[in-house]
């Protein structure tokens, strides 16, 4: 007998979930998803670079940013539906190769709460994948950003 899994499952399965603390308070980590001058010295995967990062942080406002490896482009865009500082963010996510499965639309949803030691746990998630492989092909790149994230965080709390 085929086992059935309900609508909802399969799009849980296709979510991208990640959990991550930071060593700042929500209020610092928080700024630095929302300054254009913050997000593009961390917003890549390693081995690559932001050369452009555009944004107009309100509700309803748009970004646009290029990440760059080996002298290859990938330009992505959203739009922010919902912020509120500094507990959450809210925006869709596109990329723009031209592949229309590649290139669907995603919304990203960032909670962040409060930890012991002025830390921060991010959870990020990121639906829905048309796809198990594709939502895995992601979360190793967003691992990577959170890395960078990450290091940038720490750069940050050193210079202050």
């Amino acid at each position: 007998m085929k086992s059935q899994t309900s609508p909802g499952a399969d799009r849980e399965a296709r979510a991208l979930v990640v959990r991550r603390v930071f060593d700042a308070p929500p209020a610092i980590v928080f700024s630095l998803w929302s300054d254009p001058a913050y997000v593009r010295q961390w917003w890549h995967p390693r081995n690559f670079t932001t050369p452009a990062f555009e944004m107009d942080f309100r509700i309803g406002g748009a970004y646009r940013y290029c990440i760059r490896s080996h002298g290859k482009d990938h330009w992505a865009h959203g739009i922010y539906r919902d912020i509120e500082a500094p507990k959450r963010l809210v925006f869709t996510f596109q990329w723009e190769s031209g592949n229309a499965v590649h290139d669907a639309e995603t919304l990203i949803t960032i909670a962040f709460a409060p930890e012991q030691s002025d830390r921060t746990l991010v959870t990020f998630r990121q639906e829905p994948f048309a796809s198990i492989s594709d939502r895995d092909s992601h979360a190793e790149g967003w691992g990577q950003v959170l890395d960078s994230f990450d290091a940038f965080v720490i750069m940050q709390r050193e210079t202050r």
